[in-house]
């Protein structure tokens, strides 16, 4: 069977034909829940007892497409790309039971932990593995606070491929969720926190494996002439990386990926690049603090906290390796007033702590009172995205044509936060799409999700 990208789905022209329509159609969809809410934690299991399993299923992408996949459910829920997202207390003795439903031996390895062992199943190339129907335990102490990746280190050239892939994460030892910090330093503190795993596939050796089983590949240069097509944030592409988690439609996809936040919050960035490509993480809007890497705090010495961590617009996501960063957004040097100004946009900048900002909204009060520097063309002349609100201004709704606008109902600020490698913004060729998804920066008293 000829398994090149030509040949692989006759139907699949027409479906790339009807993109445009199925993701504006989507767009519109968005409208109903973007509507001034914001995720302030991360979605995943809270341990130390997690009970996976290695399952398949499929995958569904941007572009109306689904791909055959395997991944780690949590119990006997759903296969699950990435798979659950683990969370645990720094010191907490963590224990996995992988229960193996594939057909073919599947394992877990934990980098970044220290004296894992393994009983059960059969012994493989770097830990223990589960065959058909066997389960493997794998126990750790999580002794260092942090980011980190876990996955499937039989043949993981292809079971991480396939989806056996997830992240750990481990709060501080005594974690305050009302005041929270990274590390536990409180140069470590955070507002907010947004999971960013980064993965691709190409479709190809999902296909032959589904079509004509694993020994289909030996037939192939599939994995040694590796391809991608399709990009992941949390195994979702865009436009779905911005839909609600464990939304119905994606029941194999449950986490989303599109923060919300509100002018002076710290939001802390977990960056994963977990698969076998670099991706470079590119966030419009400002800078971000690199604070860790691999789960390890960047400090000159201990107890300083991240004095060492560099500031970057794009985290060069190298495979395998985890970031911490904390993103802020204040308006500051801007070089107009935020608010708005003139008849309707009174308001005043009382910076009364001395930081140079209004304490309630964050304006930057040296730029109070300035005027938009530019004279916006007509409404007639403007091409308008779905988030766009009308108005310059934070927090600002202004008329727009019928259709238009809609999924910033709340007048925020946005920014398209996506791969710096083009190619990876789309699905199967097909832009807009792929690792991307938006941050919405809104104003002071949208109301927020939990």
């Amino acid at each position: 069977m000829d398994f090149s990208f030509s040949n692989l789905d006759k139907g699949r022209k027409a479906m790339r034909k009807g993109f445009l329509s199925v993701f504006g159609f989507a767009l519109l969809a968005l409208a109903s829940f973007i509507a001034g809410t914001a995720e302030a934690v991360i979605h995943g299991v809270n341990g130390p007892v997690f009970n996976l399993t290695a399952k398949e299923g499929r995958v569904v992408t941007g572009d109306g497409n689904s791909i055959y996949s395997w991944g780690y459910a949590n119990g006997n829920g759903p296969m699950q790309y990435p798979g659950v997202t683990m969370i645990v207390e720094q010191g907490a003795l963590v224990t996995v039971n992988l229960v193996n439903r594939l057909p073919v031996p599947v394992s877990i390895v934990f980098p970044g932990q220290a004296q894992v062992s393994a009983v059960g199943g059969a012994p493989g190339v770097m830990t223990r593995e589960a065959r058909p129907g066997e389960t493997v335990t794998y126990r750790f102490t999580a002794e260092e606070a942090g980011t980190y990746l876990y996955h499937s280190a039989t043949r993981p050239e292809l079971q991480v491929e396939m989806g056996l892939v997830g992240a750990l994460i481990v709060r501080p030892s005594g974690f305050n969720g009302a005041a929270p910090t990274a590390y536990g330093h409180i140069d470590t503190a955070y507002d907010r926190e947004t999971l960013f795993l980064l993965t691709e596939m190409d479709s190809r050796i999902h296909e032959a494996i589904e079509m004509q089983g694993i020994d289909a590949l030996a037939n192939t240069n599939f994995l040694t002439r590796y391809f991608p097509n399709y990009w992941f944030i949390n195994g979702r592409n865009a436009p779905d990386t911005m839909a609600p988690a464990f939304v119905g439609w994606l029941p194999n996809q449950p986490y989303n990926s599109m923060p919300v936040m509100q002018p002076g919050e710290r939001l802390l960035m977990r960056v994963i690049s977990g698969g076998r490509d670099l991706h470079p993480f590119h966030y419009h809007g400002n800078h971000a603090k690199v604070i860790a890497k691999d789960g390890r705090l960047l400090q000159s010495a201990a107890g300083l906290g991240p004095d060492i961590g560099p500031e970057l617009f794009t985290i060069q996501a190298v495979p395998g390796e985890t970031y911490d960063a904390i993103f802020q957004w204040t308006g500051k040097g801007l070089g107009w007033d935020i608010y708005g100004t003139g008849p309707g946009y009174e308001h005043e900048c009382m910076d009364d702590s001395g930081d140079g900002y209004d304490d309630v909204t964050m304006e930057w009060c040296a730029d109070h009172g300035k005027e938009f520097p530019v004279l916006l063309p007509d409404v007639s002349d403007l091409t308008f995205g779905g988030f766009y609100s009308g108005s310059p201004f934070m927090g600002a709704l202004e008329s727009l044509p019928p259709g238009q606008g809609g999924l910033n109902p709340a007048g925020g600020f946005t920014f398209m936060w996506h791969s710096h490698t083009e190619k990876e913004m789309t699905n199967y060729d097909i832009f807009p799409g792929g690792l991307m998804t938006m941050l919405i920066i809104q104003p002071p008293g949208a109301p927020v999700m939990e």
